[in-house]
Order: structure tokens, then C-alpha cells, then sequence
């Protein structure tokens, strides 16, 4: 998706050479597809932040190799976005009624263009 801007308060958790390319659209605990809820991973090289609009979600890293170790944590609309390193199992969990987006990153390439990449299970 083009036209996306790099947003200041994902360059503090991103490394400073990834550019935003996709971005779901909102989902809500009526919307939210399947394959979030279980373990899956991003395509080697995608990074991606989870951000919560309303209510709240859990999310897990499952991955013990991770440089992150394995983790729940609460995101909300005043925590900081989930951030998912490229290719680390992880999941959400809903936890009431919630409205959250999904936005996903790359590392820019030398003619500045950004890969494409998918959720992989």
C-alpha cells in the first residue's frame, strides 16, 4: 500500500530502515479473522505493530528463540502497539469487545521500493 507515512512513535520500536507498505483494515472481536487467534508468523523481513483503537487484547509471543523472550502482554489504547519481529510465532486473544489494526513494515531496499510479504502460519 502506498502512501503510508512512517509513524515517529514506531521508529523508536522498529530498526530505523523499515518502511511501512500495509496496513489491515480495523477489526473488531466480530471481524477478526481466524488465523490471528492461533499461532502464526510474518514472512521473513516483515515486522508489523499491533495497534488498539478500543478495548483491549492479548498478545503472545510464542517463539522461544525470539530475541524477545516468550510473553503476554495487555494492549490497549494507551500502550504502547504489540510489535511482531519478522518470522517470531505469535497470537492475540480477545478480551472483550475490541477495534485494532494491523501495520505491517519491511526493510527498504536500495531503490527504496519495499518488498512484498504475507502472514505465514
Amino acid at each position: 500500500m502506498t502512501g503510508l507515512a512512517p509513524d515517529p512513535a514506531a521508529a523508536a520500536l522498529l530498526p530505523s530502515a523499515c518502511q511501512p507498505y500495509r496496513r489491515t483494515p480495523m477489526f473488531t472481536e466480530a471481524t477478526v479473522p481466524p488465523a490471528l487467534l492461533r499461532s502464526h508468523r510474518t514472512a521473513p523481513g516483515t515486522w508489523a505493530l499491533i495497534r488498539v483503537l478500543e478495548g483491549r487484547l492479548l498478545y503472545r509471543v510464542l517463539d522461544p528463540h525470539s530475541e524477545r523472550t516468550r510473553s503476554e502482554r495487555i494492549l490497549d489504547p494507551q500502550s504502547p502497539p504489540g510489535l511482531v519481529e519478522p518470522g517470531v510465532r505469535h497470537e492475540v486473544a480477545l478480551l472483550g469487545p475490541v477495534r485494532f489494526q494491523v501495520e505491517f513494515y519491511k526493510m527498504a531496499t536500495e531503490s527504496g521500493g519495499v518488498p512484498a510479504a504475507k502472514v505465514r502460519d
